[in-house]
């Protein structure tokens, strides 16, 4: 099945909050350990629309698999930064479907102005600091304890992408 990547509606955000509930409660890629109640989702999927936030899904026999988005900096001197965020289900990983949905979403970045990226990842996965060493993105530090799971403390790892 073909898979397709688009802007997300608001219609995609039952969907958007279980896939990302999926990829959190893996413990390994994200901040989230579950995904935030579903009116929330709604209310961040609105909000990012009327915003004009860069996010895009990925969706294959009308199933929603992963997400890109970068959340434009705030206050004003920071708005030319994003952090991105993103996950894809693990079915479909090593499928160029994550490759897809950044590309789409810098794209997107690009329209909005946003010229610097910036991200976090647990620095003992080695396979998603390839991925975003391979799409460009730069070492810029360790943070040490940076996240604390099941009262183990992880490292992450800082990398950015001017664009």
């Amino acid at each position: 099945m073909p898979i397709k990547i688009t802007p997300i509606a608001q219609a995609d955000a039952p969907a958007f909050r279980e896939c990302l509930d999926r990829v959190a409660r893996e413990r390994r890629f994200l901040a989230f350990l579950e995904a935030p109640a579903l009116e929330h989702m709604q209310a961040f999927v609105a909000q990012g629309l009327r915003d004009g936030v860069p996010r895009v899904v990925g969706k294959t026999a009308g199933r929603l698999i992963g997400w890109c988005d970068i959340q434009p900096g705030w206050p004003d001197t920071l708005r030319h930064c994003g952090g991105l965020g993103m996950g894809v289900v693990p079915e479909f990983r090593g499928q160029g479907v994550g490759q897809r949905l950044l590309e789409s979403c810098l794209a997107l970045a690009r329209q909005a102005g946003i010229t610097r990226v910036e991200l976090e990842a647990r620095s003992d996965n080695e396979q998603t600091l390839r991925f975003y060493r391979r799409a460009g993105f730069e070492v810029e530090g360790v943070r040490c304890r940076r996240m604390r799971i099941d009262g183990e403390y992880k490292e992450t790892t800082a990398m950015a992408l001017l664009l």
